[in-house]
């Protein structure tokens, strides 16, 4: 047993030690955060009416992805625009000679917004920037996704390869007629995840878009939200959450399990979850991608003749 002279003396030692960790932090203006707290950080920023859209991104501890995400103000739903389209893609689809807004354009209000540069910077991080739509009069097919919703992609390759993606006058989604056979060319099998079909909507500024046709809104069920996967000469191009704007005005609180294919043609992190919240802490919401796991690269399986996506 110590004596009480060397007790007194540890005694003193610790209370020095503590005593300067809190002179530190005061002088520092700052106190330490919880170990569990995870920092968000904000990318860019789109500002539509007085509300704002946000790209943002959240990590862990050794640095990994928690959330990869979009953040709104809880006024963004009152700032929406009310015409049926921003007209940036548009062609004219007679022949006459004239562009006709809206029915020559394509029916949403897009903005583009890159991820934090903590991100971007990132080679582990396949996922670059979001295209946030909204779609005020819904969109292909009717009777399934023509309620008012946004199409939240989480982009892979770069702004400059998406947006040279041009209107024209093929498919259902008149995109440029050679463009429309470069973005219907099939994934190999092993990038693709089971369930999801090429339908032939290949979009302006986006790119081919696969179905999941085990999905709720194709067998009797409203439509309120659901996955897709984007995709382009042959590759995974983008993430997607489509969600009305109904179902995100009626402040959920739900994460949905992401169907991930196989294997990946690029190595990194990949969320296996879409998250859609209202946080009444912040009066906000947020759509994100979580769940992240790191998966390394695998080459491509060959694509059968007669396979479609």
């Amino acid at each position: 047993m110590s004596s009480p002279s060397e007790f007194s003396r540890s005694q003193v030692t610790q209370c020095l030690a503590a005593l300067l960790t809190l002179i530190v932090f005061a002088s520092s203006g700052c106190t330490p955060a919880p170990p569990s707290e995870s920092a968000r950080v904000i990318g860019g920023v789109e500002h539509i009416g007085a509300a704002t859209a946000s790209a943002y991104a959240e990590f862990g501890e050794n640095n990994e992805p928690l959330a990869l995400g979009l953040v709104f103000s809880s006024n963004f739903f009152d700032e929406l625009p009310t015409g049926h389209s921003d007209g940036k893609r548009c062609f004219d689809r007679d022949g006459d000679g004239t562009v006709v807004q809206p029915a020559e354009c394509n029916m949403w209000h897009e903005w583009a917004l890159t991820l934090p540069d903590e991100v971007t910077s990132r080679a582990d991080v396949p996922f670059k920037w979001a295209l946030l739509n909204y779609n005020p009069m819904g969109h292909i097919p009717p009777g399934v996704y023509d309620a008012p919703h946004f199409d939240m992609h989480f982009v892979i390759p770069s702004m400059e390869e998406v947006f040279a993606i041009e209107p024209g006058p093929c498919g259902p989604e008149f995109v440029r007629c050679d463009q429309f056979e470069v973005a219907s060319r099939p994934l190999p099998p092993n990038y693709k995840a089971a369930d999801f079909v090429d339908v032939g909507a290949v979009a302006p500024a986006m790119g081919n878009h696969l179905i999941d046709t085990t999905a709720t809104e194709f067998h009797g069920v409203p439509f309120t939200r659901t996955w897709v996967y984007g995709t382009y000469d042959g590759k995974v191009t983008y993430y997607e959450e489509m969600v009305t704007s109904a179902y995100l005005q009626g402040r959920p609180s739900e994460c949905f399990a992401i169907k991930s294919p196989p294997a990946v043609g690029i190595a990194g992190f990949y969320p296996t979850e879409s998250c859609l919240r209202y946080v009444p802490e912040t009066d906000e919401y947020t759509v994100s991608l979580e769940g992240f796991v790191y998966r390394d690269a695998s080459p491509p399986d060959p694509i059968p003749d007669s396979a479609s996506s």
